[in-house]
């Protein structure tokens, strides 16, 4: 059976592939090419992917990056489509659907909602349990830069504290769009905000995720 991380990986590669390498993204300052460059470097450079976590290895991220994003953008396509080399840790379907379900979702929809003619898409309730899921787990860490209260809440009253503090806003839609927000995608997600106006506006504005 294939993996949530499996599907949303063929669906970002056929994504990126229908919106051409200058399409506008999500991702402030990467078009479509830039994008494709990140998920590639990001499972098959690990030399280099590091420096999207430390900044010692942010120079030789940049000079990778810059590498990739020059090469012709059909061959990275490819290279999403196949997926990570054999002996990548990203080739073991367990450490595959961890890593990179939520991801490609999220880059998924970078490229979908950049464009001027986007419509919802409406996520099966198995992958929108697992979004969740993973969600719960990630809340504190997405969240601890929100300058408020934060409570993630789904339609159904489920609830997740993503960070503590006064004022309190809470965040209320499908997992999916809960995803999208604490993924610092807050203009772009199809949520209801509950809170001090200030406190909204204040959220929002806020630099989530990882």
């Amino acid at each position: 059976m294939s993996t949530h991380a499996k599907r949303e990986r063929l669906l970002l590669a056929d994504l990126l592939e229908a919106a051409g390498p200058e399409a506008p993204t999500l991702c402030e300052g990467w078009r479509a090419r830039e994008l494709a460059a990140h998920v590639v470097v990001r499972e098959r450079r690990p030399d280099a992917a590091g420096g999207l976590v430390l900044k010692a290895l942010k120079a030789r991220l940049d000079r990778t990056m810059a590498e990739y994003a020059a090469k012709p953008y059909e061959e990275l396509i490819r290279l999403i489509r196949t997926g990570p080399p054999k002996m990548s840790p990203y080739a073991l379907k367990q450490i595959d659907e961890a890593a990179n379900a939520v991801e490609f979702y999220v880059h998924a929809e970078d490229v979908r909602r950049a464009q001027p003619d986007w419509s919802p898409r409406t996520l099966d309730p198995v992958f929108s349990d697992s979004l969740w899921s993973r969600l719960e787990k990630l809340a504190r860490l997405t969240g601890r830069r929100s300058p408020v209260g934060l409570v993630l809440r789904r339609p159904d009253g489920r609830t997740a504290v993503a960070h503590k503090g006064v004022p309190v806003v809470t965040v209320t839609g499908e997992p999916g769009e809960l995803t999208l927000f604490c993924f610092g995608r807050q203009e772009a997600a199809a949520v209801e905000l509950d809170g001090d106006k200030e406190a909204v506006s204040r959220l929002t504005r806020a630099q989530l995720g990882l």
